[in-house]
């Protein structure tokens, strides 16, 4: 793809896997997993991206698996949004893609982000892709960054979420609260271990509810 050379820095640094290995080894609860994700569930998750999509943020690059796929799948680096709460993660990803916007941060501030880095400029984004492990995350702390995704989103806008075994991480009282659908994917077998994609969406019936006041979950 013609972005490709652009936004891919290669170096003698260390590898994608060692990096990622290692800051598991420092917080293996900040982590999702032991290893990066496999091609074909990046393959997978980009699958999902709406045909127009031209504007997208990621939110847990990790080692930038999901980045590269996106940027090889036609979205230009300077219209990718990666956000990354590991500092040492985030800097190998700025490293890596130079091209694209990456920023240090946590997922649940995803609007401020987007408007400190000036990516609202051109008004709300087409997708939201996430490499988060909300599996392993409270429910507070989910509904959280669903919200906060949701409102940098345009109204038909998605969020691809990938997460371990066919059921999706996020419960049916969150998603009803927040006035969201979801549908599955595909399910990448080879990845390790295995993982399926699942897609959320706007109901058409009802907006995301704001937030009220002292509703943000701590962490």
């Amino acid at each position: 793809m013609q972005h490709r050379a652009k936004a891919a820095r290669s170096g003698n640094g260390p590898s994608p896997t060692l990096t990622f290995f290692r800051q598991w080894l420092k917080n293996p609860l900040s982590v999702a997993a032991l290893s990066p994700s496999g091609k074909q569930l990046a393959r997978l998750m980009v699958r999902e991206l709406p045909d127009t999509a031209r504007r997208v943020v990621e939110l847990g690059g990790g080692t930038g698996v999901f980045t590269q796929a996106m940027l090889d799948h036609g979205i230009a680096p300077e219209r990718l949004l990666v956000v990354e709460l590991n500092a040492e993660l985030h800097k190998f990803l700025h490293n890596r893609f130079p091209a694209a916007n990456v920023v240090c941060g946590d997922a649940r501030e995803l609007p401020a982000l987007v408007s400190n880095a000036g990516f609202d400029r051109e008004g709300r984004v087409d997708a939201v892709v996430s490499g988060l492990g909300l599996l392993s995350m409270p429910r507070g702390l989910q509904r959280d960054i669903l919200r906060a995704a949701f409102d940098v989103l345009t109204p038909d806008g998605r969020m691809v979420q990938f997460t371990y075994g066919p059921v999706s991480p996020v419960p049916r009282e969150i998603l009803d609260e927040l006035g969201l659908t979801v549908r599955r994917g595909g399910f990448a077998w080879w990845n390790i271990p295995p993982a399926s994609v699942f897609v959320y969406q706007r109901a058409r019936s009802r907006p995301i509810p704001p937030v009220r006041a002292g509703e943000r979950s701590g962490g």
